[in-house]
């Protein structure tokens, strides 16, 4: 008899916990966050001046074309459903190779000389592949080929990259780094999509 009862209210307790922690906690978060943080809760999804949905800030994307600055290299094609690195190590050949192509593609498109170094966040991929931002260092060496594509002057277009440059986080957490979709949105802005 005393198990019985003692099973039935570990029963009871089971249901009450689960509706808790499993139903009213999670409904909780989610209104909190839909009525607090409406942008970031529906994806941080980025609009484009018609209004049209076109990415979003939080997931990077490819831009080929030469009048948009690109973005960082995707191990995994910018697919958020399988994000992820390459794991490859620094030793490893496969790594080596791509960073040396990546190398030559960068300084063959924005005419970069062999003696000039570049920056780590164009030749390399984030952990995630789904990096959304470069850094201002990587967003400068591809002015002078969006402005040539664009048919504008290099110092209006670093003005634009300049005005869209996020500095540390609180001032201290972070890179100064400057999102590669909003910055191409205000380029079209300017200037006119392509």
């Amino acid at each position: 008899m005393r198990l019985i009862a003692l099973l039935g209210r570990s029963a009871v307790l089971t249901v009450v916990l689960l509706l808790l922690c499993g139903v009213g906690y999670p409904a909780v978060v989610f209104v909190a966050g839909r009525v607090a943080f409406p942008a970031q809760s529906h994806g941080s999804l980025v609009r484009n001046a018609s209004g049209r949905v076109v990415g979003s800030a939080l997931i990077g994307q490819s831009f080929e074309r030469p009048g948009y600055f690109h973005g960082r290299q995707s191990a995994v094609a910018y697919d958020a459903a399988n994000s992820g690195g390459s794991n490859l190590g620094p030793s490893n050949p496969a790594l080596v190779d791509r960073v040396r192509a990546a190398s030559a593609r960068i300084r063959a498109d924005d005419d970069v000389p062999l003696t000039a170094s570049l920056p780590a966040d164009l030749v390399t991929a984030s952990a995630s592949g789904l990096d959304p931002e470069i850094s201002p260092a990587g967003a400068a060496v591809q002015v002078g080929r969006v402005a040539r594509a664009r048919g504008v002057a290099t110092s209006l277009v670093a003005r634009i990259v300049a005005a869209h440059t996020i500095g540390r986080d609180l001032g201290v957490f972070g890179d100064p780094r400057v999102n590669v979709l909003r910055l191409n949105l205000a380029l079209d802005s300017a200037f006119g999509g392509q």
